[in-house]
């Protein structure tokens, strides 16, 4: 991102606690729909959402899992796919991962991740792209939190999924129960309630943590 992510006025964007994982701050927006609007006047044309100006249900309570079970990433090669604002990933890397890769489409994100990764004083290596019909491999861990939130994008991000789980990978996934999950394919972890939900989305009340089987 540009110097000029630094300079978005405060009540567009802030730095702040995520409150499930006061662990970790992040670059936020007080409203992610005004912001969005900002930067679509600025660019002049439509651009996607930004999805990495919000802390999704998903990615907050897979963040607070892996805080609370480090042993799952520590000493571990960590993916996490879908990254956005970088939180599930700066998680990891706090919770000991010997390395943690962060993967997104949007360049914006990308280069907020390494904003908010510098912020959390953590190294977050990138890796952009759209991955779901790549080759990646080398990984011990794979996570994505809020990513299978359309039945199409569900289909090919398990699919991806099910490759790495494949190869050896232990696949961990945040869900709010948008209903795009497939549940005989997964194993409950954990269940959180204590969402800040004014940061994404205010009919959510608890999201969970799965493991693909």
């Amino acid at each position: 991102m540009t110097g000029s992510f630094a300079g978005y006025a405060l009540d567009e964007l802030r730095l702040r606690s995520v409150p499930l994982v006061p662990e970790v701050r992040l670059h936020l927006a007080e409203d992610a729909t005004i912001f969005w609007a900002r930067l679509q006047a600025e660019a002049g044309v439509p651009i996607a959402a930004p999805f990495w100006v919000t802390a999704w249900p998903g990615g907050q309570v897979l963040s607070r899992y892996v805080l609370d079970h480090p042993r799952t990433v520590s000493g571990k090669r960590v993916l996490d796919l879908a990254s956005g604002s970088g939180l599930a990933a700066i998680a990891a890397a706090l919770a000991g991962a010997a390395q943690v890769t962060a993967n997104d489409t949007d360049a914006r994100a990308m280069a907020a991740i390494d904003a908010n990764a510098k912020v959390n004083g953590v190294e977050i290596f990138p890796l952009p792209g759209d991955l779901l019909d790549a080759e990646v491999g080398g990984f011990d861990v794979v996570m994505v939190g809020d990513g299978l939130y359309s039945p199409e994008l569900a289909e090919m991000m398990l699919r991806f999924l099910l490759r790495q789980r494949a190869q050896g990978a232990d696949v961990l996934v945040g869900d709010p129960g948008r209903g795009h999950l497939p549940q005989r394919q997964l194993r409950l972890l954990a269940t959180y309630s204590q969402l800040d939900t004014a940061l994404a989305d205010a009919q959510i009340e608890s999201a969970s943590v799965f493991r693909l089987t």
